[in-house]
């Protein structure tokens, strides 16, 4: 089970005007428990006023050894209005402790050889600099090219980072920058990755159909464009492994209210207990288990982060929406307990799977 462990802050660097990256010293007796894969996430929380504050970041560094991470360090870009982004700019300071949850995520890759590639904007960036760097330096026969967004040069997060890739990698790594606000003198020309764009830009730069997994992350609009350029390119679905950064409140539709049927109740298995507890009308299954065990796992509560991932052992639920969970996990039975209402009037619940 993901747990939060008090982590102090060892590095504040100043990536772009509004961003910056944090880095965590893990304590030896907690590295086993922070072993991550490339491509995961940490939740992050703070206490304000007496209420509870947490973000999800993506660990932006790469795994180069089995023993589990002397440091951890993510990215976070500044929100307009945005609590903890807005904390993490202007108040944290080397030496502070926050509370940081054990790593969390499927959007992954584990070295193995083969050509990938990823799509991603603004923040994306994150977790496809720890799965790039991560399998290039592991893994001699895997080649990558990265198609990245931003808009201007001087808002890109991680910028020398990648270039050290390109520089150290060269005849693995491909690199395909484009500005939406400008101008290069050379390159892609200036405007967003839209479907239409990337659908005549894709094939131009690489082999599409023999890539052995591709990867997109940022908004929600561009991860969508992606995905429908793909699949216009005959890209089979379970080639595509997906990653939203930022969903605007108008991007999709929630589901139909529906009122909760009556004594409707849920059971469910976390940490190896399990408890039965009433669900009130109108409310999500996470918010009941939080009433009764304030243990329950969880980041952002708005379907995007799958860290409330739970299976469906019986009954039937209505997610209001999901940007976390591939289709083939939602087939096999699992749900974001953020997000699911139940249908029926018992409904069973297990974390742990």
């Amino acid at each position: 089970m993901a747990r939060f462990h008090a982590l102090r802050i060892t590095a504040v660097d100043r990536l772009t005007d509004d961003s910056v990256a944090l880095t965590f010293a893990v304590p030896e007796h907690l590295r086993e428990e922070y072993r991550y894969a490339p491509g995961q996430h940490l939740a992050v929380r703070r206490i304000v006023d007496g209420k509870e504050i947490r973000r999800t970041y993506s660990v932006c560094s790469p795994v180069l050894t089995p023993d589990g991470p002397a440091e951890l360090r993510v990215g976070v870009r500044l929100v307009e209005g945005g609590e903890f982004s807005t904390y993490a700019h202007k108040e944290t300071a080397a030496g502070d402790e926050l509370d940081v949850m054990t790593p969390a995520g499927r959007f992954t890759l584990e070295p193995r050889p083969g050509h990938y590639a990823a799509v991603v904007g603004g923040s994306g960036i994150t977790p496809v600099l720890s799965i790039v760097s991560t399998l290039l330096a592991r893994e001699p026969r895997a080649r990558f090219c990265l198609i990245r967004s931003d808009r201007t040069a001087a808002s890109t997060m991680f910028l020398e980072e990648v270039a050290d890739l390109k520089d150290r990698f060269p005849d693995r790594f491909q690199l395909v920058t484009v500005f939406s606000r400008e101008d290069q003198q050379a390159g892609v020309v200036t405007g967003r990755l839209d479907e239409e764009r990337l659908t005549r830009l894709l094939p131009a730069l690489l082999p599409v159909a023999d890539i052995s997994g591709w990867f997109l992350c940022g908004p929600f609009g561009l991860v969508q464009g992606a995905e429908r350029a793909l699949r216009t390119l005959g890209v089979r679905r379970t080639r595509i492994h997906e990653e939203i950064f930022h969903v605007d409140d108008g991007a999709t539709a929630t589901a139909p209210t529906t009122p909760t049927p009556a004594h409707s109740k849920v059971t469910v298995t976390l940490d190896g207990r399990s408890g039965s507890w009433p669900v009130q009308d109108g409310e999500a299954l996470l918010e009941t288990v939080l009433r009764n065990r304030s243990d329950a796992p969880y980041a952002c509560k708005g379907g995007v982060c799958g860290t409330c991932r739970a299976f469906l052992v019986s009954g039937e639920v209505r997610m209001d929406r999901n940007f976390a969970l591939e289709p083939e996990e939602t087939e096999a039975g699992y749900v974001l307990a953020c997000q699911s209402h139940p249908s029926t009037e018992h409904v069973e619940l297990d974390f742990d799977r």
